[in-house]
């Protein structure tokens, strides 16, 4: 796995390197060689933000953790991402039962505890009406929902507007 590491407002020094890449390496038997991992390390306020992202064949892994020590904060980002790997391997090996085949190696399983199977339990349909960010996010709001889907006006994409956990909004725009 290729791991490219940058920080903003951080120096990356070659002991925070080491550590990171000794840390994912645990993850090299998991994925295929062609692997992109990409780390993020930025300040927040007094601590530190780690932020990881894999991908690999059209599957996107992402964690982040906020922390006073930087080698905590990775220390935790890679056990998040070992348990989406071990929730996904398993949701594999189940799908694909009696096939004899799954997409990746053995991935460890931290999870002793059996997990409910995730099912959708409710189904909503709407119109997407052509607005800008601005009101989505008002409409959002109205609604006191913490995402909203909505028809961009200017590019006719479908976008999505979200609260994030620091209170400010993010935005996801789809691409044809």
């Amino acid at each position: 796995m290729k791991t490219t590491v940058t920080g903003k407002n951080i120096v990356v020094s070659d002991k925070i390197q080491e550590f990171i890449d000794k840390k994912f390496a645990k993850m090299d038997k998991i994925f295929p060689d062609d692997t992109q991992a990409k780390v993020l390390m930025h300040p927040e306020q007094a601590k530190v933000k780690v932020e990881a992202t894999i991908s690999t064949k059209g599957n996107l892994f992402r964690a982040e953790s906020v922390a006073q020590d930087i080698n905590d904060a990775i220390d935790e980002v890679a056990e998040k991402l070992l348990k989406q790997l071990s929730k996904y391997k398993k949701k594999l090996v189940k799908r694909n039962k009696g096939k004899g085949s799954v997409r990746y190696e053995e991935i460890p399983d931290l999870e002793q505890a059996e997990e409910k199977e995730s099912t959708i339990v409710k189904t909503k349909k709407f119109t997407l009406t052509p607005m800008t960010s601005e009101e989505a996010i008002l409409q959002m709001e109205l609604l006191e929902h913490n995402f909203f889907v909505f028809l961009d006006a200017e590019s006719g994409n479908v976008n999505v507007v979200y609260k994030r956990n620091d209170e400010d909004y993010g935005l996801l725009e789809t691409e044809h």
